[in-house]
């Protein structure tokens, strides 16, 4: 029997055996059958909701837990690293709400998002007239996350003369707004995140080694959704929930098969990929079951290929040259590349970059 083939009511219909009993037979094969071949959204499982907005279910995410609540409490300087859309972000923000810090700030800062010669005033603040449009006093982030948490995110992106402030606020806890000879004082604790190889950086002279230990005094490393497939299930029924409940849809389960493709894909871009496929689903489906568009995954290497069939770059190479052809080579918008694969366009330019991956130059051909 086809799951969809019956309308039966997933949110409200119960399961205890005395409840089934009563019910006509015709009802509870169709019941009995959804509860076993697929996923349904009546309840997220216990085990699959580690806290702080964390969900998964797998033991590298239980390893990742337990380092959370021993460094959570301390005032360590932590790393996170990781893969483009892995949750660095969120695992940041767990340090913060599982420590005596909770009551303040989080302030966050993405290193790449903002232009070098403002990255300065960002972080430190500055003066009335510091500086050529600074026309008014402006408080920067390390002086409002004093007493909480800073989040640096990219920080292999922070550039080279400014790295020297950064371990100077790290080891002595104090900094000058720029055009202020003044001496500030933060007590702000630092977590930042990479998706870089920062002591290949390092090496390169391209970040400072002293830099670099004193942000890598607690290593955190997020490992990317290949390599737990165990949390694809509880993250398809955690976003399939989530995005039901917003658009007001009725969606109930999700197919066996689908799930079942949906876990032996690679997932270059990771759960934020995830995310956004299950959002579409969610927007494609009028009835019951999700409506997941699997042929966003055609281009993709499944899991058992990246292992067996090429590096994970390669793989990673391949999905991104399928998604680029499939929107003909447009980057942004809702409908490109960037969107798909959910990473933000400055991402996806940096891959193509460090993949060899350039757009060919065909008259007529849409451009980016």
């Amino acid at each position: 029997m086809n799951p969809g083939s019956m309308v039966v009511d997933f949110m409200d219909l119960p399961y205890d055996a005395d409840s089934l009993a009563s019910l006509p037979r015709e009802r509870v094969r169709a019941a009995q059958r959804v509860t076993s071949d697929a996923l349904l959204l009546t309840d997220l499982a216990p085990d699959e909701s580690i806290g702080h907005g964390i969900v998964g279910r797998s033991g590298a995410l239980r390893r990742l837990l337990a380092d959370l609540e021993m460094v959570a409490p301390t005032t360590a300087a932590v790393l996170v690293c990781g893969e483009t859309g892995t949750g660095k972000e969120l695992i940041a923000r767990a340090v913060h709400e599982m420590s005596a810090r909770r009551p303040h700030q989080f302030v966050k800062c993405n290193c790449a998002a903002i232009p070098t010669g403002l990255l300065e005033s960002e972080l430190f603040g500055h003066e009335k007239g510091a500086f050529t449009g600074a026309i008014n006093q402006r408080i920067g982030r390390f002086e409002l996350a004093s007493s909480g948490t800073i989040f640096l995110d990219e920080i292999g992106e922070a550039p080279l003369e400014l790295q020297p402030k950064l371990l100077r606020v790290l080891q002595e806890r104090e900094f000058e707004r720029l055009g202020s000879s003044r001496t500030m004082r933060t007590d702000a604790r630092l977590v930042t995140a990479t998706n870089v190889n920062l002591p290949a950086m390092v090496e390169a002279k391209r970040f400072r080694a002293d830099l670099y230990y004193r942000l890598n005094v607690f290593p955190m490393h997020v490992p990317p959704l290949r390599e737990r497939p165990d949390d694809i299930a509880p993250l398809v029924r955690h976003f399939a929930r989530y995005y039901t409940l917003r658009m007001g849809r009725r969606v109930r389960y999700v197919p066996a098969a689908t799930v079942d493709a949906m876990t032996r894909y690679s997932w270059p871009g990771n759960i934020r990929e995830l995310q956004n496929l299950v959002e579409r689903a969610v927007i494609r489906s009028a009835g019951d079951e999700l409506q997941v568009p699997l042929e966003d995954l055609e281009n993709g290497a499944p899991i058992e290929g990246n292992v067996n069939g090429g590096t994970l770059e390669e793989a990673e190479r391949q999905h991104i040259l399928g998604t680029l052809k499939k929107t003909r080579w447009v980057l942004s918008g809702p409908r490109g590349a960037a969107a798909r694969l959910g990473i933000h366009r400055s991402t996806l330019q940096f891959r193509m970059k460090k993949l060899g991956i350039e757009r060919p130059s065909i008259a007529g051909e849409m451009t980016v």
